[in-house]
């Protein structure tokens, strides 16, 4: 049996607050033992960097099947261990959607030879139309973890409540996707001052929170638990930090440019900075951050959605994503733990360790037994986000031309290193 020792790193494992220097042997493709003075047959220096269980992004969109041209699960997985991301839940809202189980068979397959775990999740409804409920039994048994119309709302609160209940029964998890398609109205970006001096629609903010509030609702009401995606404004986060103190089983994510950039961005008229839901106004920024520190948001995702240079090139008429599978460690990192707000086992928690236990899958932790999925990264690094150097097929990023601080140096899935830091590729240094 060939073993690998990752010698001389500082492990940060949440999962047993650890952070200590130390060694990890690998066995067979997983965590053996952690300590010091460890042999093996293969040695990896890891002095200098941290050693982490591999980030779990709850929220990407690969594309795959169907509009490849954006993304595909190898290049999609390809940027994600470029960021240190071994496990990823891909979303259904692709051609045609992932609302049956050859759909999400051929995801599993496809996924087989790539660099990070793929993890789908299965549509609500067929074709994500809001009419027709999917077969959950069938989507599960085919390996979907989660069901979720994402990037769609599921208009019918009475649909969303038997879909709460059914997944329920099945053991899926239930993400929601919060938005209210009459409020919105055709709105591009967020409804503020942004907007009013641009002169186009804006979406308002009450779009999110009123349907968070209905999720909340139909989730206390039926016992069952709902996740939150996404979260954006200032009173989803209230309502969220409500519902737990009330034991209702809500969860909730958030990405990093929601609480790092605001839409006077959008001034630029630059579709770059376009996503749904849209950047907001300083106090929901500050709000987001509040709910991450103090535990109302459970996770930090990315949201992960590529789009050819073509299609971002019209400010009006672009479609609405980003991409930030290579940018969101740093980014996190950059914002978080170099500004004090944030321990780095803090950081972990919410990127690996509370992604992998709400969906229930073997991630974010180096016990013994779990499987090698580690990121190794020097904190202390600086670079700058060059969009024509990424992994990924797009390079709709909003952290563009920005210097972060942090950067992913290896990642190893299964024990195999599946990313290398290199001057050529993976974003500039």
């Amino acid at each position: 049996m060939n073993t690998l020792v990752i010698r001389n790193g500082r492990v940060v494992d949440p999962s047993q607050n650890l952070d200590e220097v130390c060694d990890i042997k690998i066995e067979d493709g997983k965590i053996a033992e952690i300590g010091s003075g460890l042999s093996g047959d293969e040695a990896l220096d890891a002095s200098g960097l941290v050693v982490a269980p591999g980030l779990v992004d709850m929220h990407v969109h690969l594309r795959d099947p169907g509009l490849t041209y954006k993304e595909d699960i190898l290049s999609g997985c390809t940027a994600a261990a470029a960021g240190g991301v071994t496990s990823v839940v891909c979303m259904p809202n692709t051609k045609p959607a992932a609302d049956r189980p050859e759909v999400i068979r051929y995801i599993i397959e496809k996924a087989g030879e790539a660099s990070a775990k793929v993890y789908p999740a299965a549509a609500i409804t067929m074709d994500l139309a809001g009419e027709e409920m999917t077969d959950f039994a069938a989507l599960k048994k085919a390996g979907a973890v989660a069901v979720s119309d994402d990037g769609r709302p599921v208009e019918s609160g009475a649909m969303m409540q038997k879909a709460l209940e059914r997944a329920c029964a099945e053991g899926l998890l239930v993400t929601s996707h919060c938005e209210d398609l009459r409020i919105i109205d055709g709105g591009i970006i967020h409804k503020g001052k942004a907007s009013e001096t641009l002169g186009v629609k804006g979406m308002d903010r009450s779009s999110e929170d009123s349907v968070t509030a209905r999720e909340i609702a139909l989730a206390a009401a039926t016992g069952t638990a709902v996740h939150i995606a996404h979260v954006s404004t200032r009173g989803s986060v209230a309502l969220i930090r409500d519902a737990k103190a009330r034991g209702v089983r809500v969860t909730a994510e958030t990405a990093p440019h929601y609480f790092m950039l605001t839409d006077e961005l959008l001034m630029k008229r630059d579709a770059d900075y376009r996503m749904n839901p849209p950047l907001r106004e300083q106090a929901d920024c500050d709000a987001v951050l509040e709910g991450l520190l103090d535990g109302t948001l459970d996770c930090i995702v990315t949201d992960h959605a590529p789009h050819a240079p073509e299609e971002k090139a019209d400010f009006l008429k672009a479609p609405n994503g980003v991409v930030g599978l290579e940018t969101s460690f740093a980014a996190c990192a950059t914002a978080l733990v170099h500004t004090g707000k944030m321990s780095l086992a803090g950081l972990i928690r919410r990127m690996s360790e509370n992604p992998a236990r709400i969906l229930g899958i073997p991630a974010g932790s180096l016990k013994a037994g779990m499987p090698a999925d580690l990121a190794l990264f020097d904190l202390d690094e600086c670079w700058t986000v060059d969009p024509d150097r990424f992994c990924s097929k797009s390079r709709n990023s909003v952290f563009k031309g920005m210097t972060l601080r942090g950067k992913i140096k290896y990642t190893l899935l299964d024990g195999r290193i599946v990313y290398r830091d290199h001057e050529e590729k993976g974003g500039a240094k």
